[in-house]
């Protein structure tokens, strides 16, 4: 079995992400650190809630469906602010079924750490959000920050709204999807229990068949 980490690496340059020593070696036996993580932060999961007031939060989340088989969408390379379409799913849009989960590879986490990261993402056309309910899709995994235009109130919420209504987990801020070698794979991405919490930061991998 070969592993591959999907996880960017969380540091203080990380926005969302303040990292301090709590406890010192020389000082009182041991290390221990103070964590501040934004919920959404690096590579994250949405909870419904997020985006839907009373909706399911983090903690309730089914962990049967962020961990199984993941269909791996090559749609690298893509542009600055491109907009997402079913047809550019191609063929792998065949091989949508009702509870499967979609990794779209963009190598977008490539530019993490720059504007464009952020604010030319990538990002799912509201068709193609509505195609993946249609389809019964369990979860979608993509590289940028969010799946829609953070700097676009309207698109990101109807966006969102769409998914989480249609019962799709979002993860986003994957990493690393280039390395990938297989068009299906073994996703784990576990959220952390966070009582009413509406995202928090997980390790996700993958994993493939030796």
């Amino acid at each position: 079995m070969r592993i591959i980490d999907l996880t960017l690496p969380i540091t203080n340059d990380m926005p969302g992400v303040d990292s301090s020593p709590a406890k010192r070696i020389e000082t009182h036996g041991w290390n221990a650190t103070t964590l501040t993580l934004y919920s959404h932060c690096g590579t994250h999961m949405d909870a419904p809630c997020h985006f839907i007031d009373g909706a399911k939060t983090i903690d309730q989340q089914d962990l049967s469906v962020v961990v199984g088989p993941a269909i791996v969408v090559n749609l690298a390379p893509v542009t600055p602010k491109q907009l997402l379409t079913v047809d550019d799913l191609g063929t792998a849009a065949n091989r949508v079924i009702p509870g499967c989960r979609l990794l779209l590879r963009t190598d977008w986490h490539k530019r993490y750490g720059t504007a464009e990261y952020r604010n030319e993402l990538p990002r799912i056309s509201i068709e193609l959000a509505r195609w993946l309910v249609d389809r019964k899709v369990g979860l979608i995994g993509v590289e940028p920050p969010s799946v829609a235009d953070v700097n676009n109130k309207s698109e990101v919420t109807e966006v969102h709204q769409t998914l989480f209504r249609g019962g799709v987990v979002i993860l986003e801020g994957l990493a690393n999807l280039d390395q990938l070698t297989q068009d299906t794979v073994q996703l784990v991405a576990l959220p952390l229990k966070v009582v009413g919490g509406d995202g928090t930061p997980v390790r996700a991998i993958a994993m493939e068949t030796t």
